[in-house]
């Protein structure tokens, strides 16, 4: 008699992390209710006008996040998301560009907004390269070009949004955290999940309310201190 085997499918869950999931671990929020990103007009140091116009004062800008983020550690919401890997099928959708993620042992991760320490090429097509240090005027890839952060700005194409699209059409749960759902496209992610998918959204000051989606579920608590219970919840009432 053969003997069959069933496979057990793990269930999908995409998380989508905004500028409050790292707030904890020291990095500061994108924007301040000035308008302002830690004290500079977004435009001059987030876009290919302000890198044309003032390269020096972009390069600055990046070089001092760089170091920034060396010397910060990943919080409590970071690990305990590492937690679902063992049960789910998870993919995080980020468009934080720090690798706090991957220190924390995420280990499938798409930066929508670049990646912090990575670089690449002004000119072509070459792929981003691990770049921790300075990055300055004069610091140039294999075929001459000057090299610039690894940053999607103001005005630049979404590179990985089909991809994050796709991935969350498949999400059996959604959960999203530290965003204020008003960065486009990212924020627009939510409205490619199924009606029928159960959305949990935590944050201190959430900029949606519980009738704006079917199964929606709203934890007003910082990363650190929401993830971890959510993590616990869904890993207990799993199947």
């Amino acid at each position: 008699m053969k003997t069959a085997i069933f496979m057990v499918m793990k269930k999908k869950i995409v998380i989508l992390t905004g500028a409050g999931m790292s707030a904890e671990s020291g990095i500061n929020t994108f924007r301040d209710a000035d308008g302002l990103w830690e004290g500079h007009d977004v435009m001059e140091v987030a876009s290919p006008e302000g890198f044309a116009k003032n390269p020096e004062l972009v390069f600055d800008f990046y070089n001092q996040r760089r170091r920034q983020l060396l010397n910060v550690q990943p919080n409590k919401g970071h690990d305990s998301l590492v937690g679902l890997e063992k049960y789910f099928d998870v993919t995080i959708i980020t468009q934080n560009v720090d690798d706090l993620h991957e220190r924390a042992g995420s280990s499938n991760i798409i930066h929508l907004h670049g990646e912090l320490f990575k670089v690449r090429s002004t000119q072509g097509e070459k792929p981003a390269t691990v770049w921790k240090e300075d990055l300055n005027i004069g610091d140039f890839c294999e075929n001459g070009f000057q090299l610039r952060p690894h940053i999607v700005w103001f005005g630049e194409q979404v590179p990985l949004l089909d991809q994050a699209v796709e991935i969350t059409r498949t999400a059996d749960i959604l959960i999203i955290i530290g965003t204020s759902m008003q960065v486009y496209p990212a924020a627009g992610l939510i409205d490619f999940v199924s009606p029928s998918t159960p959305i949990y959204f935590v944050d201190p000051k959430p900029s949606i309310d519980a009738n704006q989606y079917n199964k929606l579920t709203i934890t007003k608590n910082t990363a650190a201190i929401g993830v971890p219970t959510l993590v616990e919840d869904l890993i207990g009432t799993r199947p």
